[in-house]
């Protein structure tokens, strides 16, 4: 696999409202450690649409690993311009960090906000250009507009092969069982 897209939860489905939260860390831990076996295997390209929540926070483990995997590049596809504007400004001020640090940005629509057909497109656009997918969805878990991509992932799978990685609340559970007991090796 060479391109990859990252999604998930939006932070607000989480109940995350800030980056203080602190499963944020096991949340990023779990993307990590399912991006790296795919780094391994010569992923070159992880694309997200750069929604505040699993988008981001992926970023930010992309920014990281490009310290071990140097030929790893990051991407965010918005689906309409200016997707940040209504967000507090400590919001857009860690966007726009990140924004900064990706290898390519762009929006599917040049305009503002104008209909759901956006993110529709935004949609379509990733789904034809990554060759899998690492989710961070969990059924049982909290509803989410992330169950609507899922669906589309496993069609896209069972019809052409796309690679479907999922994310649920047993690997975010793993993820903060192994920071617990490393801090305790430490301490």
């Amino acid at each position: 696999m060479k391109n990859v897209l990252v999604t998930g939860y939006r932070a607000h489905e989480l109940q995350i409202f800030d980056q203080k939260h602190k499963h944020i860390a096991f949340i990023k831990a779990a993307i990590e450690n399912k991006l790296i076996p795919l780094l391994e295997e010569g992923l070159e390209w992880m694309i997200t649409p750069g929604q505040y929540g699993t988008d981001l926070w992926a970023c930010e483990v992309g920014i990281e690993l490009r310290k071990r995997y140097p030929g790893l590049k990051l991407s965010i596809i918005t689906a309409f311009s200016n997707q940040e504007e209504q967000w507090k400004e400590e919001r857009k001020e860690y966007y726009k960090r990140i924004v900064d640090s990706v290898d390519y940005f762009g929006s599917v629509s040049r305009m503002p906000y104008a209909g759901p057909w956006q993110f529709q497109a935004r949609d379509e656009l990733l789904f034809r250009k990554t060759d899998g997918i690492v989710l961070f969805y969990d059924e049982e878990a909290a509803e989410s507009s992330a169950k609507y991509v899922q669906a589309r992932a496993l069609k896209k799978q069972q019809e052409d092969g796309y690679v479907y990685v999922g994310i649920g609340a047993d690997d975010i559970q793993n993820a903060a069982e192994e920071a617990t007991s490393v801090s305790y090796e430490l301490d």
